[in-house]
C-alpha cells in the first residue's frame, strides 16, 4: 500500500523516478524544474536510488547523455525549464527518431524576456512537433502519476517514444499537495524492466543518428507518424491498467468539471484548472450552467474526444498559458487545435480564445470571473465580436 504526504510537484515528480527505478540521471540546473533533481541527488546520495547521476554542462549535453544512455539500453531521465528547454532543442527530434522512451520532466516557466520564475506554458508547447508523448499535471499527485504512466507507454513495444512530462513552474512543481507515493511493489507489478530491442550491441554493431539519404526520409517520418497515432491505443490501455492497479483513475484525454448540464465552459490545461474549478464551483452556487474542460493529453491530440466533449456546449472558452505571435485567431496553440477539433461541426459550438497567466503572473479568479461572463454573453446573442482576448488588458 501507499504512504500519503504533503509534498510539491517536483518532489512528487522525483518520488516517481525513484520508483521507476531509473538507471542513469542527468542534470543542469534551471529553476523551477531544479527541485527534482536536488531530489533526487539526495535519494542517490542516501542509497534510496541506485542510479548514475551525471551533472551535464548544460541542456544540451543533458539530452545527449540521456540520448546515448537510453541507446545503450538504461531507462533515462532528465529535465529542464524556460530557455534550458529551448538551448536543448537540436537533440529532440533525434531521439524521438530513434524512438528511445527516455523521459524529460519539463516545469515550465516563461521564456526572456521577462524569463520569470512562474508559470508559463510556451517553452513546452514549443516542442510539441517533435514526436513525444506529452502532457500536463494539474497536481503533484498527478506529476507523480503521469511520469508512472509515461514510461509505461514510452516503453510499449507498439510506442517506442520518448515523453515530456509537463507540470506548471511554481503552481504545481513548489506549491505543496497531498499525494499518495505508491510501494515499490505495486510500480513492479505495473512497470516491467525497460527492453528495447533497438540498443547499442558491441555484437552486432550499428550506427545511432547517422546522416541519410534524402529518399530515406519519407519513409522515416511516416514510422515516426504510425508510432504517435498507435499510442492512442496504448495510451487508453495504460491509465485503466494504472487505475486498476493504483485505485486512480484518470480519463487520458479529457477531465470534465461539472459539465453534465453545462451551456458555457472554459477549456484549459496544466496547473490553472485548479483556480477555474473553484470559480465554477462559486458560480454553480449561484445558479450559473458553467463547467470546465481540462487537456490532460497535448501529443497525440484527442481530436475525436474534443469534438464529442464540446459539442454539448453553447460556447467554449480556450485559455492558452502560451504565446505564438501571429498565429490564427491572435490567441494561441490551444484555440488553434479545438477549432481545427470542431471544424466540421459548422458554427453550433461558439469559440473564444483567451490568452492569460504570461510571464508567470496567476490567472486569477476575477479573470475566470470575466471569462466566463462573456461566455455567457456569446452564448446568449449566439454572436462572437472578437476572435481572442488577452488578459487582462482588453476585457
Amino acid at each position: 500500500m501507499g504512504v500519503k504526504k504533503r509534498m510539491s510537484g517536483c518532489v512528487a515528480t522525483a518520488n516517481a523516478i525513484r520508483l521507476a527505478n531509473v538507471d542513469v540521471i542527468c542534470s543542469y540546473p534551471i529553476r523551477p524544474y531544479t527541485g527534482i533533481m536536488s531530489e533526487l541527488a539526495r535519494m542517490v546520495a542516501d542509497g534510496e536510488l541506485d542510479a548514475e547521476f551525471i551533472l551535464g554542462e548544460g541542456e544540451h549535453g543533458q539530452l545527449s547523455v540521456v540520448y546515448g544512455a537510453a541507446a545503450a539500453g538504461a531507462r533515462a531521465f532528465t529535465g529542464s525549464s524556460g530557455v534550458g528547454v529551448m538551448y536543448a532543442m537540436e537533440l529532440y527530434s533525434p531521439i524521438s527518431g530513434e524512438r528511445l522512451p527516455l523521459q524529460m520532466a519539463i516545469a515550465d516557466r516563461t521564456l526572456d524576456p521577462p524569463g520569470d520564475f512562474g508559470s508559463e506554458q510556451t517553452d513546452a508547447m514549443c516542442c510539441r512537433d517533435q514526436g513525444w508523448i506529452q502532457g500536463w499535471a494539474s497536481t503533484p499527485q498527478e506529476a507523480l502519476d503521469i511520469s508512472l504512466m509515461y514510461y509505461r507507454i514510452g516503453e510499449d513495444p507498439r510506442v517506442l517514444l520518448p515523453q515530456y512530462a509537463c507540470q506548471d513552474g511554481y503552481f504545481v512543481s513548489h506549491i505543496l499537495g497531498e499525494v499518495d507515493v505508491p510501494s515499490q511493489a505495486e510500480v513492479k507489478a505495473f512497470l516491467p524492466p525497460y527492453k528495447n530491442h533497438h540498443v547499442l550491441d558491441v555484437k552486432n554493431p550499428m550506427i545511432i543518428g547517422a546522416q541519410i539519404e534524402p529518399e530515406m526520409g519519407p519513409g522515416l517520418q511516416y514510422q515516426r507518424y504510425l508510432a504517435v497515432e498507435g499510442a492512442r491505443k496504448v495510451i487508453e490501455e495504460v491509465h485503466e491498467e494504472f487505475a486498476d492497479i493504483f485505485g486512480r483513475k484518470y480519463n487520458p484525454w479529457l477531465e470534465e468539471y461539472m459539465t453534465d448540464d453545462a451551456e458555457t465552459v472554459i477549456f484549459i490545461q496544466g496547473g490553472h484548472a485548479e483556480t477555474g474549478k473553484t470559480v465554477v464551483n462559486r458560480l454553480r452556487n449561484l445558479g450559473e450552467k458553467v463547467g470546465l474542460v481540462r487537456l490532460r493529453t497535448l501529443r497525440p491530440f484527442p481530436t475525436q474526444q474534443v469534438r464529442e466533449a464540446l459539442s454539448k456546449f453553447k460556447a467554449v472558452g480556450v485559455i492558452d498559458n502560451s504565446v505564438s505571435f501571429g498565429i490564427s485567431c491572435a490567441a494561441g496553440i490551444l484555440l488553434t487545435e479545438v477549432r481545427a477539433a470542431i471544424y466540421d461541426m459548422g458554427d453550433k459550438v461558439k469559440t473564444v480564445g483567451f490568452v492569460a497567466g504570461l510571464g508567470g503572473e496567476m490567472i486569477t479568479h476575477n479573470e475566470f470571473y470575466k471569462v466566463f461572463t462573456k461566455l455567457k454573453e456569446v452564448a446568449k446573442t449566439g454572436k462572437v465580436d472578437k476572435q481572442s482576448y488577452w488578459l487582462p488588458f482588453e476585457l
